[in-house]
């Protein structure tokens, strides 16, 4: 079914997943590459199997998304009544994942402060870290400009004595004439 569309690259599930899964399955067997690749074959006629017959079921009931319960039924009606129990292990699994997630992201909401003291707090700390980094940048330019002049003075200091020297030489020379 796959290989039919031309597209057999786009229509599987990652060949890595599908080793790690058979390593941890049978972690004491060897699997043959063309057997590893028959796995994946599989695993994608049952994935477009099962999400094609969840579709028929969702168009009959004249829903537009795909639901858990559909993909139940798709189970059901193609005789694989077998894997329901664990099906629905999983989704009580997932469902438990998201909700822990939802709790964790509405931790803002629970603090019981309200949206807008929380922005006005943010923009507080946000304008208070621009004052101290001008600080920093400012203290930085004092230090430069102190550097500079500390360097300006002792190069001064280096070519004035030789100037003054010479320049009293030169008076002495003209006193003399």
């Amino acid at each position: 079914m796959a290989s039919a569309s031309g597209n057999d690259d786009d229509l599987t599930i990652p060949r890595a997943a599908i080793n790690k899964m058979i390593k941890e399955t049978l972690p004491n067997v060897r699997v043959a590459n063309e057997a590893r690749e028959l796995v994946v074959s599989c695993c994608t006629e049952f994935i477009h199997l099962i999400s094609s017959e969840a579709n028929e079921i969702c168009n009959k009931s004249e829903k537009k998304t795909i639901s858990p319960e559909h993909v139940i039924q798709a189970l059901e009606s193609l005789g694989f009544c077998s894997y329901i129990s664990e099906v629905k292990e999983v989704l009580q699994e997932c469902k438990t994942v998201a909700l822990k997630r939802r709790k964790a992201s509405s931790r803002l909401e629970n603090l019981g402060i309200p949206e807008e003291e929380l922005l006005r707090q943010q923009q507080e700390l946000f304008a208070k870290a621009r004052q101290q980094q001008a600080e920093l940048a400012q203290q930085e330019w004092l230090q430069m400009q102190q550097a500079a002049q500390q360097a300006q003075l002792a190069a001064s200091a280096t070519t004035n004595p030789v100037n003054k020297a010479g320049s009293s030489q030169d008076e002495d020379e003209e006193d003399d004439v």
